[in-house]
Parts: C-alpha cells; structure tokens; sequence
C-alpha cells in the first residue's frame, strides 16, 4: 500500500485529493473509483500533485504517481492528516452526517475548495423534511463552510455497470451477456436513461478542480436519454454478435435486482426514471440540451457515446 508522501518531499504543484468509497447500491450514488481514477489521471497529466483516501476494496487500478491512503471519507476524523497540503478537494462518496467534519478538517488544513460529486436527488430532497435529507445536506453543509464550492449533478454514469452502483438498470449485464447473450429487464423496449462517459464526467471535475470559472455553482453534468435497446444494440456492436433482449414485469426486474443486493428505493427510482423518460422524451432531451454551460462547453469537446463506452468495454461483455 502506497502512503501519503509529505508534502515537502514533492514540488510546489497543486495537491488535490480525491475520495473514493466501496461501491453504493443507493439511488443517486455514482462510481466513486472509475471515476476517480479517470479523474486522477487528467490532474496529473496536467502536471498536478494527486493524493486519494479510497475505503478498502478501492485502492486497486489508481495511478502509479498518486499518494494512496486506504480510508474512508465517511469517518473522516480517521484521517485527518490526508488534509494536510491540499488545495482542493473531490469530495465524492461522502455522507451527510459526517460532512461537517470534512470541511471543518479541510479549512484547517488550509484547503480553499470543494468540489462535490452530488446527484439530482436534490431537486426531490425539498419535498421531505430536511432531517431525512442526504444530497441536499452535504451540498449545504460544503456551501456554509466558508469554502468556496462547485456541485457537480451528473446523469447516471456509464461505468455504473462496472462498479455495481446506481443505476439497477443494466448493472447485471456482464454477467448475463457473458454466459448468455441475453438480458431481462423491465421496460426493454420503452426504457430510456441518461447517461454520462466516466472519463467525461471526470473532464469536468477537472475543470472545476483547476480553475475558478464555476466557483459558486452547479454544473450539471448531464447525458441525453438513451433507449435500453439502444444500449443492448451498442454493446453488440463491440462485441460482434446479437443480444437477445426480454422484457419481463417489473416485478420480475425488482426480483432480479434485488438478488444482486439492490435496495426497493433504488429499483423504485431506476423504474421511475426508465419511464419518466420514455413519457417525457423530447422535454428532458431538450432541457439537458438547454444546460449552459454544457458538458462539452466545459470539456471542450463532444461528450463520448454509449456506443464508444461500449467498443472500450467490449471485454466486459465477451
């Protein structure tokens, strides 16, 4: 296990941390380590210093160059001493009981900025009381810490299926490709989901990371809506034979999803989403094409397709 380096035994480049948690099968909750290892990879291609605090299970596949504690961003009192030199942090996977101690930590170790990988459950979170809040606490929790913060809301992400996180759809797929050629799932021929490149999203962190250009905001890092069949169709393509699809109740999906450990809240809002989005196509498509900025005005370039996902995965799936 590779320990933190002190920050005197390297040059005067920016040190970021980045977090990372063993993987969550909650709504909302995206894959902490593909992303953060994509992430990792542009700071220090970019000639920044990368120091990661990754829960067990986490701290595989990171780049040779990183200062690697194992930890978890949760217990953050733990691990104090990761603070220790950082300018900003990607605080990705924590919880809202402990975000206060995070930032409590991290401005007295001297850090100057937050940035937070959220989810949109935010934008439902109001509608309950606010001690049953998650999202919407640790963003405000970040926003009064005297800290400056950017939030990022990303789409569902496509590397979800590799880490086993949100969404339920689509997260047995290797499996089930691999030894079948077949997938069940509720709503396969009405399904559609958004979603967003790890490495894209990880082009966006990195922006918010190295500049101060969205201080104070929220990024919405958002993906047009993708039909299941489409994904299905995708994925064959890379791998070069047919993909049977079958459509089965959602009950029968909530079943299947609950044997690989996912929890109703998490199926609820994966069906929720499947059909929201095949009702309400041509209005969300075009309010993600309304974000400003969007992904590829922060990234400086369209954002990678489910099918380029696909083709870079193929070996997932043979």
């Amino acid at each position: 296990m590779r320990r933190v380096i002190p920050v005197a035994h390297v040059d005067g480049a920016p040190l970021h941390l980045i977090t990372a948690v063993a993987p969550r099968k909650d709504a909302g909750s995206s894959p902490t380590g593909i992303v953060g290892r994509c992430l990792a990879r542009r700071l220090l291609d970019a000639g920044d210093r990368v120091r990661v605090l990754a829960e067990p299970g986490q701290t595989d596949g990171w780049p040779d160059d990183v200062d690697l504690v194992e930890g978890s961003i949760t217990r953050p009192l733990d691990h104090a001493a990761v603070f220790a030199g950082v300018g900003t942090v990607f605080l990705a996977g924590a919880v809202a009981d402990t975000t206060s101690d995070v930032v409590w930590l991290a401005r007295d170790a001297g850090t100057t900025k937050v940035v937070v990988l959220s989810s949109h459950g935010t934008e439902y979170e109001p509608d309950y009381p606010p001690e049953t809040w998650f999202w919407l606490a640790i963003e405000q929790t970040v926003e009064r810490s005297g800290l400056r913060w950017t939030h990022i809301r990303p789409s569902a992400v496509m590397g979800a299926a590799i880490e086993g996180t949100y969404p339920a759809t689509g997260s047995d797929w290797p499996e089930t490709i691999r030894g079948e050629r077949t997938v069940r799932e509720a709503l396969l021929e009405s399904g559609q989901y958004p979603f967003i490149h790890e490495d894209d999203l990880a082009a966006v962190a990195a922006v918010a990371m190295r500049t101060d250009d969205h201080v104070g905001a929220v990024l919405e890092a958002v993906g047009p809506p993708i039909s299941t069949r489409s994904r299905l169709a995708g994925i064959g393509r890379a791998i070069g034979c047919e993909i049977t699809g079958v459509e089965v109740s959602p009950e029968d999906s909530r079943a299947i999803w609950r044997r690989h450990g996912w929890t109703d809240s998490g199926i609820d809002v994966t069906l929720y989403a499947l059909r929201e989005y095949h009702l309400r196509f041509d209005e969300l498509t075009a309010w993600t094409y309304a974000q400003r900025p969007s992904v590829a005005d922060l990234i400086g370039r369209p954002p990678r397709s489910f099918d380029d996902w696909a083709a870079e995965h193929a070996h997932l799936f043979r």
